[in-house]
């Protein structure tokens, strides 16, 4: 962390014309940003959850990203900055308050491998022992860590970064996207004809659409003949399985550990909890929430929340789990 005036929190916020207000003088400086039980004296906090008001009512933070109806819960020590959504003014000021931002140093190792027939664009950091593989285009800014293996047929776009041991083929990264380590996109799926075993060929591709986060260990097959597609906006967590021929819609949250069967199509705003598993050649809606551990087998229309297995309307779950326990 490095310490951060007011006045440049203000310079962020306006930047990305987010309304606050405080009291706060443009040069009170701030150590860090933490959480409201590690806060000390020089730290800028925040409040979001209304289950920590007791740690709030403690908090010994120089100031607090708050929302208005909370702040007369602040000790006097603490500084109100008054926000409507303070954990989208968090994920702003985390970034200001970073050590230092990614950015590629331009500077292709030796030792790492580029085909002749590749396309290389300005100002792109490729790590030791990383492979370029044909008919691959490498956009502007771009870095690729090391050991991780580009191509065939893949396009990186600008301003994305691919980070160490990842593996793509036939797939198309947009601009600005994250692939976190250990990821293998483009790849083939799971698909055989079942009573020979014969291997179906997958020849389509993956589309990764852009500012969108691929988690570390995730998989994302290719699609059988047309692609597999990840909106834009969209944050993918660790260990996730996408099956071929998948569609998820744009702004999806995906927690890890979640596997979604092949040719399902997920819509726009929709959430997975962690361990979530999801039937093939299903339709999920826009705005659907799916919560941790479930198991989806059937449609999901819009505005939907659901849980449990088979995963049924959140409040029916509910009911089954109070007269189960009643029963024991």
């Amino acid at each position: 962390m490095k310490k951060i005036s007011y006045f440049d929190i203000k310079k962020k916020l306006e930047s990305v014309s987010i309304d606050f207000y405080s009291s706060l003088a443009d040069e009170v400086f701030f150590n860090s940003i933490n959480s409201i039980s590690n806060s000390t004296e020089n730290d800028l906090s925040f409040f979001s959850n209304v289950k920590y008001l007791d740690l709030l009512k403690k908090c010994k933070a120089k100031a607090c990203i708050i929302n208005k109806v909370y702040s007369k819960y602040l000790p006097k020590n603490c500084v109100s900055i008054i926000v409507d959504e303070p954990y989208l003014v968090l994920a702003h000021l985390t970034e200001l308050f970073a050590i230092e931002k990614k950015m590629s140093n331009g500077f292709i190792s030796k030792l790492s491998s580029i085909d002749s027939n590749s396309n290389i664009s300005t100002n792109v950091q490729i790590d030791h022992y990383s492979s370029i593989g044909s008919n691959t285009s490498i956009g502007k800014n771009v870095i690729i860590g090391s050991n991780s293996n580009i191509g065939p047929n893949v396009v990186i776009e600008d301003n994305s970064i691919i980070n160490d041991n990842v593996s793509i083929i036939n797939a198309i990264i947009k601009k600005n996207c994250e692939i976190k380590s250990g990821a293998r996109i483009g790849h083939s799926g799971f698909g055989f004809e079942e009573k020979s075993k014969k291997k179906i060929t997958h020849i389509g591709n993956v589309i990764v659409d852009k500012n969108s986060t691929i988690g570390s260990n995730t998989t994302i097959d290719r699609a059988v003949f047309e692609t597999t597609y990840v909106g834009e906006f969209s944050q993918i967590d660790n260990l996730v399985q996408i099956a071929h021929n998948v569609v998820i819609g744009n702004h999806a949250i995906i927690a890890a550990q979640v596997g979604i069967a092949g040719s399902t199509i997920i819509g726009n705003y929709v959430k997975i909890g962690g361990q979530a598993g999801i039937s093939g050649h299903l339709k999920i809606g826009n705005n659907v929430t799916i919560a941790a551990k479930s198991g989806v087998t059937k449609n999901i229309l819009d505005d939907k929340i659901v849980a449990g297995f088979p995963a049924k309307d959140i409040n029916l779950w509910k009911r089954d789990i109070i007269k189960l326990g009643k029963k024991l």
